[in-house]
C-alpha cells in the first residue's frame, strides 16, 4: 500500500439522508491523505459497486443512521464479488438496527454479512482511520 494512495468509496446507504456524519468523515479521511470517493446520501448498493469499480477503490465504507442497515446491507459483500471486487474491504458504521439491541450482536450479523469492521454509533473517526492504516499496512 506504501506506493499507492488507498482509496475509498464512502456513503450513507438506502434511503437514509443524514449527511452530517458523512461530511466529518469525508473530510477527516481526506484530512489523513486518503483518496476520498463520497457519494453522499441516499445511497444504492449498485451505486457503492459502480464507484469502487470505476475508482479501483480499496475500500467501502457503508454508514447508516436511520437504522435500516441490516435491511441496506445484504448482499454487498456477494454482489462485490460478482463484480470483480473480491479484495475490497467493507466497514459499516453508525446505527446500523432498529431499536435497543446488544453491539456484539450487530457485529455478529454484519461480520457474517461480510464485513470486515463494525463500528458502533458514536465511535470517533480517530477509531476508524486507525483501523484503515492497519488493515492496510500504512504507517
Amino acid at each position: 500500500m506504501e506506493n499507492k494512495e488507498l482509496v475509498l468509496v464512502m456513503g450513507v446507504i438506502g434511503t437514509d439522508v443524514h449527511a452530517v456524519g458523512n461530511k466529518i468523515l469525508d473530510y477527516a479521511f481526506n484530512k489523513a491523505g486518503f483518496k476520498v470517493i463520497n457519494l453522499g446520501v441516499m445511497v444504492s448498493q449498485k451505486e457503492f459497486i459502480d464507484a469502487a469499480v470505476e475508482s479501483n477503490a480499496d475500500l467501502l465504507i457503508v454508514s447508516s443512521l436511520y437504522g435500516h442497515g441490516e435491511i441496506d446491507c445484504p448482499g454487498l459483500r456477494e454482489k462485490c464479488d460478482e463484480a470483480g471486487l473480491k479484495d475490497i474491504k467493507l466497514y459499516a458504521g453508525g446505527n446500523l438496527v432498529v431499536g435497543k439491541t446488544d453491539f456484539e450482536e450487530v457485529q455478529s450479523r454484519f461480520s457474517k454479512m461480510g464485513f470486515d469492521r463494525v463500528y458502533p454509533p458514536g465511535t470517533s473517526v480517530e477509531t476508524s482511520i486507525a483501523d484503515i492504516k492497519k488493515d492496510f499496512n500504512i504507517a
